[in-house]
């Protein structure tokens, strides 16, 4: 497809560049990192977080190559797989439907809120909780500025808060054990403690980021943003705000100029910045301090299933200082799922209907709100009648849908190799060590996967 004659924009500053990661580790911060891997510290110590490391790093190189594209085209990465083959929009339709409409953060949410207040009917609280997220995602006026504006207030609220207790409750022990358990060494063991259920290793380590296509949604948040060509592009708006709801799907590339060349290593350097502090860092620090405080309140004692950790912790939390920290303890673990949840079906409507434009139609041009809404609210509606039927325990639900993502992001590494080798001149594709790292988590996908289901 020829470039048409446009340029690149003049890049912002750091601070301009701020807001699409965090929408990215808000989709984090219910699953792998409150959940997940606290529960295999409370079980089996530190020494897995080697794997935690590794997942978020993994996430890291794939949201950036993903970035990669949306920034010289100005259109998702998905408009760019239908150029690959025609069958591609399907498996993302299929991959992303089905894990995400599994309601186990709505379900962990209304869990802990009817430990605080007992006389609510927990699958009714569950399924009001799926409908809150749907008029919320219906009422704001563009989808964006929604997501971004809650994710950041939860992660300004809860982070700081949940580090507080850590260094509150842990001490050098914990802190020398992460040290060890970054390169594997647990307690007697390497890598992996014996008789560990792989599927939630999997699983955690899925959900080591955003987890599954959530990852390559991240396209739409950097284009939304106006980052790169992506400034030339117009933004999905909500379902009742006014004008024009039929946008262009098709983005266009910049001129392969000297000018040109200058400016994109200057938007690559700001967005792999950004990347690296916000998702990266702040959601690496998560898993972390998380896990530290499982280990530290819960380790050695009688774990349980399901989300009774959680309440073990905050009990401890309650023993050791007072029951108002223990209390919040809970409502903020409440409230980080429910934006998790927020944010997964936001980021996968998007996906699923622009998949679906791209598989049936060959026009430039889609009703993507209309299409956005009529996928969120399906999601809800399998996601109901789901839980419905009897499938209301959360952990089980997340490690289900942890798995499948897993599967799915085994499939997207080598997706958005091929993309970016095929769809971007030579300047602008990516390093030799990145194609690399890339190859290597592809193939640790597929043997991880591969053992976690025929074993």
């Amino acid at each position: 497809m020829p470039a048409k004659s446009k340029n690149l924009p003049q890049p912002p500053s750091i601070l301009g560049t701020l807001g699409p990661s965090f929408i990215l580790l808000g989709l984090a911060l219910g699953s792998g990192e409150l959940i997940l891997w606290p529960y295999l510290a409370a079980h089996y110590g530190l020494g897995l977080l080697w794997g935690g490391l590794l997942g978020i790093s993994f996430q890291f190189i794939l949201n950036t190559e993903t970035m990669r594209y949306s920034l010289a085209w100005g259109e998702s990465v998905f408009v760019g797989f239908r150029k690959l083959a025609r069958w591609i929009p399907l498996w993302f339709i299929i991959s992303t439907f089905i894990p995400w409409s599994l309601p186990g953060f709505s379900s962990a949410t209304a869990q802990i809120m009817v430990s605080f207040f007992p006389f609510l009917n927990e699958t009714w609280l569950a399924i009001g909780f799926l409908l809150l997220v749907g008029i919320i995602l219906s009422l704001g006026k563009t989808l964006y500025k929604t997501v971004e504006q809650v994710q950041k207030g939860i992660i300004f609220i809860s982070l700081p808060f949940i580090l507080l207790l850590t260094f509150m409750f842990s001490g050098a022990t914990e802190w020398r054990e992460l040290g060890w358990g970054l390169i594997g060494r647990g307690d007697g063991w390497w890598f992996f403690p014996p008789g560990i259920a792989l599927a939630s290793f999997l699983g955690a380590f899925a959900y080591s980021g955003g987890g599954g296509n959530l990852n390559l949604a991240q396209s739409y948040y950097i284009k939304e943003k106006g980052f790169g060509m992506g400034k030339y592009t117009a933004k999905i708006k909500s379902l009742f705000a006014s004008g024009e709801k039929k946008i262009a799907v098709v983005g266009s590339r910049f001129v392969d100029s000297t000018s040109n060349r200058k400016l994109w290593r200057k938007w690559w350097g700001l967005v792999n910045l950004e990347h690296f502090l916000i998702f990266w860092l702040l959601g690496f620090l998560t898993i972390v301090i998380l896990a530290i405080l499982a280990k530290a309140l819960v380790y050695g004692g009688k774990v349980g299933e399901g989300l009774a950790f959680l309440y073990t912790e905050s009990a401890m939390i309650t023993d050791r200082s007072h029951a108002l920290l223990g209390n919040v303890f809970l409502l903020v673990a409440g409230l980080m799922l429910f934006s998790t949840h927020l944010g997964i079906l936001e980021s996968s409507s998007r996906i699923i209907s622009e998949n679906i434009f791209l598989f049936f139609s060959n026009q430039k041009k889609a009703n993507l709100s209309f299409g956005f809404y009529i996928a969120l609210w399906l999601q809800i509606g399998l996601g109901v009648i789901i839980y419905l039927v009897g499938w209301q325990e959360p952990r089980f639900l997340l490690t289900l849908s942890a798995i499948l993502n897993a599967a799915a992001m085994m499939v997207a590494f080598p997706l958005v190799f091929w993309l970016n080798k095929k769809h971007l001149p030579k300047a602008y594709q990516p390093h030799w060590w990145r194609l690399l790292f890339m190859l290597f988590a592809f193939i640790f996908f597929v043997i991880l996967v591969g053992v976690t289901f025929f074993s």
